[in-house]
């Protein structure tokens, strides 16, 4: 059995979180939820099939192997990616149902935390830690 822990090259997860960002930005700018469906639909590929096509194209633009790059934890970037389906999936439903205001909330909040992220700080991770904590607080009280 290996100890080699999964991870994803931050380029790629970069790539993915400027792909939402963009894509919430144009949603706003323009009222219209159909932007979204790019990272919604390759968010969802990400989590069901572990194949993210923004990622696997950026891949291509890789100067170095992907190991050379700082590494991004592959879990945490699932549930990261789950988070951001979520709120993409809310946004774009919601824009398609009329629901403008909720179509915003979601798509503000999906790129408010990517924009974040891309700044050094992961609102997912942040939260991933928080529930392991308290997973861990509740199996040993």
């Amino acid at each position: 059995m290996s100890d080699k822990v999964r991870s994803i090259p931050r380029p790629l997860v970069r790539t993915n979180q400027w792909v939402i960002v963009i894509s919430a930005l144009l949603a706003m700018v323009f009222a219209e939820g159909w932007f979204l469906i790019v990272p919604l639909l390759a968010g969802i590929s990400g989590i069901v099939f572990k194949y993210n096509p923004i990622m696997n194209f950026a891949k291509l633009f890789l100067k170095k192997k992907p190991e050379e790059y700082l590494p991004e934890d592959w879990e945490q970037q699932q549930f990261n990616q789950t988070l951001a389906v979520f709120c993409l999936g809310a946004g774009f439903i919601s824009f398609q149902l009329g629901w403008t205001i909720v179509g915003y909330v979601f798509t503000i909040m999906v790129a408010l935390a990517a924009s974040i992220a891309i700044l050094g700080f992961c609102i997912g991770c942040f939260i991933h830690y928080q529930w392991k904590m308290y997973q861990y607080k509740k199996a040993n009280s």
